[in-house]
């Protein structure tokens, strides 16, 4: 007791952020002479992870779901066990760009006397579940652990310890804390668990859960191909809810993965890891195989850390997808990237928000993403390689439709709101566009490579390309498109079968959602409507940017509005061989700068841009004294907004810029 005053007067004494030098870090968790210590340095409780510290205790009642059966449970240790202070917070939205969110006030509550007594008859052990053939037992359950053969039903906060292998149809942990704000961590250290009815890890209450796989062991979850229970349980406000299970690790409050050990999880019914709040990944090595969506947040997933292995066969790999209006305008629906290893093969989008994705650096890291959505491209041809391939795509501003474009959404990154790049490495090979939003799509940082079916990179109202944005669309129908783009700054490469930078309004040729996969709760979008598809604008004010388009109707540079390059590098080389357009055409004002630096090569006329009759060949390098580069193709026009080109002998003291992955596609400027 003296300890429990010495901390509370430390409270009081300094300021909540620096309650953990009050502590002492070396005490057992469960310590009755030190009921709020630290933990060991390998428990998974420290408060730090969700950043905020609340002292407060949990009531031991079992709020019990109708559907389970209460019944005396087969125990190592019959002593009565209290619970484990927990910690408490809000959770923190990911926001995106265009909203904002308030962020927490730690807060410190003080336990009743009836809440102390109960803390201090804890046993200074924690709970320990062993699976076997036989199903559970426990050490030092007390009332906060109910086993009936395979089933482990937990009722308070706290830390529980999991091991052995069991499989059957009552082979489940579930979580239902009686009140709300207590936190839960299920620690794996070294447990397989099947079940063939249902879900393995259910989470049916409690404010915060966390599934830990320890260092060291391997922890792997499968459920059944189908769903016959339903359940029955009372929320906090009274409510009776009537849910099934709709994932493997199944949650209906804020679930975080981490831990330094393996995570194996098997979605055989539908999504793999799934909340119906946020969903958060810190850490350790994970892999998911699921039917439907590899991992799900309804409201926000964040991935700060952790090597990620998604493969699902019918649905997406990452999703966020809350229709909630509220919730929308207060940044949920949204999936934050600032740190991990992730692979994703999803039959469908590889990552998809209802409203922003956001990847940017972490603390410490910078995440490293690749994405193969919908088996990857398949029906286009590298333009460089041979004659071309206009893929029979027609419409203003190429936006007809083509056999080349899936019926159902596979794209690779998908943000309803917004998609804002600021670091990581992401290369994705989608069957639909590479990076998509119905709003606004901005680059600034990181390395983004694409090779897709159909768009690079779509944006329904802006994009944006500025600072250190490194972007290469390998191939593609249209590399850059959105009806207001801004090239500001980095560097970009596209190498298409139609336009290359095509500034126009309208819709994606491929549908805007996904539907009909059996995702409980989930998002049901439909496609994109008709759109005008006849206004742009083309804004290009920095940056080294080169585009390649093949034969065809083919334009490098199209706006149908105005086009304004004021500052930049630009190189284009276009193989048009039917139609109008060009190098660079326009369908309003075109408006070139004597303070850019452009230069086009086409076997045919160009609409816009100051063009010359100059023959060129893929020998030498052409240009002026400002600007030169080697062209891939032989050819007789050119457009320059430096003077008329010719072949440059040398290009020795002229700054070189390499476009890609290429060592030979390079420009020479000073």
């Amino acid at each position: 007791m003296n300890k429990r005053i010495l901390i509370m007067g430390c409270i009081s004494g300094f300021s909540l952020g620096m309650l953990t030098s009050c502590s002492d870090s070396n005490s057992d968790l469960y310590n009755t002479g030190n009921p709020i210590a630290g933990i060991d340095s390998e428990s998974s409780s420290s408060t730090a992870d969700e950043g905020y510290i609340d002292i407060t205790s949990s009531d031991s009642e079992t709020g019990t779901p109708t559907e389970s059966p209460e019944s005396s449970a087969t125990t190592a240790s019959s002593s009565s066990n209290g619970t484990k202070p927990s910690g408490k917070s809000s959770s923190s939205n990911v926001t995106p760009s265009i909203n904002s969110s308030s962020s927490a006030t730690p807060t410190a509550q003080s336990s009743s006397s009836e809440q102390s007594e109960q803390i201090n008859k804890n046993t200074g052990e924690r709970p320990v579940i062993t699976y076997a053939a036989g199903g559970a037992t426990v050490a030092n359950g007390g009332n906060c652990v109910n086993i009936q053969g395979g089933s482990v039903k937990i009722t308070c906060g706290g830390e529980y310890d999991f091991s052995g292998s069991y499989s059957g149809s009552d082979a489940q942990i579930l979580v239902s804390t009686a009140k709300s704000d207590t936190t839960v961590y299920l620690n794996m250290k070294g447990l397989t668990l099947t079940n063939t009815v249902d879900a393995p890890i259910y989470i049916q209450k409690a404010n915060k859960a966390f599934v830990v796989a320890k260092n060291g062991t391997t922890n792997t979850f499968s459920d059944a191909a189908t769903r016959t229970q339903n359940y029955s349980y009372t929320n906090d406000n009274g409510e009776v809810k009537i849910d099934t299970t709709g994932a493997c690790i199944y949650a209906k409050d804020d679930l975080t993965i981490k831990g330094e050990g393996t995570l194996v999880v098997n979605g055989n019914y539908n999504n793999g890891i799934h909340t119906s709040n946020d969903l958060r990944i810190k850490n350790g090595l994970i892999t998911v195989k699921a039917k439907n969506n590899g991992l799900k947040g309804k409201e926000t997933v964040a991935i700060s850390g952790g090597t990620i292995n998604i493969t699902t066969t019918e649905g997406d790999g990452i999703k966020s997808d809350t229709e909630d209006a509220t919730d929308l305008a207060s940044g949920k629906g949204s999936i934050e990237i600032t740190g991990g290893e992730i692979t994703i093969n999803s039959a469908f989008d590889g990552i998809t928000a209802a409203n922003a994705v956001v990847i940017a650096n972490g603390e410490s890291t910078s995440p490293t993403i690749k994405v193969t959505a919908g088996g990857g491209h398949s029906c286009l041809s590298d333009p460089t390689n041979n004659a071309g391939n206009s893929s029979g795509r027609g419409g203003p501003g190429g936006m007809g439709g083509s056999s080349c474009s899936p019926t159902e959404s596979m794209k690779g990154i998908k943000g309803d709101s917004s998609i804002t790049i600021s670091a990581g490495i992401i290369d994705i090979n989608s069957r639909d566009d590479g990076l998509h939003s119905s709003g606004t799509i901005t680059v600034s940082g990181g390395s983004v490579t694409v090779a897709t079916d159909d768009d690079g990179v779509h944006a329904e109202k802006a994009l944006y390309v500025k600072d250190k944005a490194n972007i290469s669309v390998t191939l593609a129908y249209e590399g850059m498109e959105s009806p207001d783009m801004h090239l500001e700054g980095g560097i970009t490469s596209v190498i298409t079968t139609d336009d290359g930078w095509n500034a126009a309004g309208g819709t994606s040729t491929s549908t805007g959602g996904n539907t009909g996969r059996g995702d409980p709760g989930g998002f049901s979008g439909g496609g994109f409507g008709p759109g005008g598809g006849s206004t742009g604008k083309l804004t290009v004010t920095g940056g080294y940017h080169y585009i390649y388009v093949g034969t065809g109707d083919t334009d490098g540079v199209d706006s149908n509005g105005d086009i304004t390059i004021s500052g930049g590098v630009i190189v284009v080389e276009c193989r048009m061989n039917g139609g109008m357009g060009g190098m660079v055409d326009s369908d309003g004002t075109t408006n070139i700068s004597a303070n850019a630096k452009l230069l086009g090569f086409g076997t045919n006329n160009s609409e816009e841009g100051t063009q010359y009759s100059v023959n060129f060949t893929a020998n030498d390098y052409y240009g002026t004294s400002e600007i030169a580069f080697k062209p891939s193709f032989s050819g007789s026009k050119m457009v320059s907004s430096v003077g008329k080109p010719s072949v440059v002998n040398s290009v020795s003291g002229m700054n070189k810029t390499c476009f890609g992955n290429s060592n030979d596609r390079c420009v020479y400027t000073k």
